[in-house]
């Protein structure tokens, strides 16, 4: 479902070829609009661009740190989508201090330029908002609950909390549109497993009939939204005025412990593969901290726009099997 815009528009969206940053650009550009895609490619892909060769489509390398770029591109924009983040559970830990400065500031001068021009923003946030409340389901009113400021885990959560203050504060009181959403465990076509991401590294492990490690003991639950049905949330969020000045919770309500996934994920890969569970202490480093259960609830983004959720766990899996298959095509010709 490709959800209609009644006026085309161009929208900077920061982080624009990385994983979802670059679906969000399809879809986009799929409805008639123009994106200015902007992105460091620390993470990203230019390859996640390739496809599109069509003059409403800009590429600016950069970074969301530089506040004069920013400032420009944002004036030559009709709304702004900020994507662009330090990712990964993994990236989180191994380099918390500019994960976490590249988190804020980047936030920081997006959402001023965006008042200086007074444009729209949608501010992607994170489920990791939520911190170790492991009750559930969650929804956006439910308490943060963070461990001590020493664990690297939480300056993540910190850094999106600070991002959604800032969104917030300049739309009271300067009556900037903001809009948050917070993410729950997006997955699918064009992510990597290298920051730490569970089901691309699971999958690959098992299409490679490697030993799948749980980190763990992998009674931890946790639910899976695909890629495709997250972007749709976003575009029924842009522009919808009821949902400025709110927070929406956006993530798949089928839920499943780690174990049960890399269970799910050899069988349905056909693969060989053991279970290995690996301790957090051997697979982050000691200290490290993690959550029983992280569950959405999206009954305010439903009520609002309709949005559910499309394609189930066994779809995701598939798909990101199909995926890593394809990719080893080339090294086995």
């Amino acid at each position: 479902m490709t959800v209609a815009s009644s006026t085309a528009m161009t929208y900077l969206v920061t982080g624009g070829a990385g994983f979802i940053g670059s679906h969000l650009t399809d879809a986009l550009l799929a409805r008639g609009d123009s994106v200015v895609v902007l992105d460091d490619l620390s993470t990203g892909s230019e390859d996640n661009l390739a496809g599109h060769d069509t003059p409403r489509l800009r590429f600016v390398r950069g970074s969301v740190l530089d506040p004069a770029l920013v400032d420009e591109l944002t004036g030559r924009c009709d709304a702004v989508v900020h994507l662009a983040a330090a990712v990964g559970v993994k990236l989180i830990v191994e380099r918390p201090l500019s994960s976490f400065l590249t988190n804020v500031r980047g936030a920081e001068h997006v959402i001023e330029a965006a008042r200086r021009h007074d444009r729209p923003v949608l501010l992607a946030s994170t489920s990791e908002i939520y911190g170790k409340n492991s009750g559930g389901p969650l929804n956006e009113s439910s308490d943060r609950v963070l461990g001590a400021t020493s664990v690297a885990r939480w300056s993540y959560s910190t850094a999106k909390a600070v991002e959604e203050i800032l969104a917030f504060g300049y739309h009271r009181e300067y009556g900037l549109p903001t809009t948050v959403v917070r993410l729950f465990n997006t997955v699918g076509p064009r992510q990597s497993p290298a920051y730490g991401m569970v089901i691309p590294r699971l999958v690959r492990q098992a299409v490679a009939r490697e030993p799948l490690s749980v980190y763990g003991d992998g009674s931890q639950r946790r639910c899976f939204t695909h890629v495709a049905d997250a972007v749709e949330a976003l575009l029924l969020l842009l522009h919808h005025p009821a949902a400025v000045g709110g927070v929406f919770n956006v993530g798949g309500a089928e839920e499943t412990s780690i174990r049960d996934l890399a269970t799910r994920i050899v069988r349905r890969a056909g693969s060989d593969s053991r279970i290995d569970t690996i301790s957090f202490d051997d697979a982050y480093g000691p200290g490290f901290e993690d959550m029983e259960r992280r569950l959405p609830d999206t009954t305010k983004l439903r009520e609002l726009t309709g949005w559910r959720p499309q394609r189930s766990l066994d779809d995701i899996l598939d798909a990101t099997i199909s995926e890593v298959r394809a990719e080893q095509l080339p090294a086995l010709a």
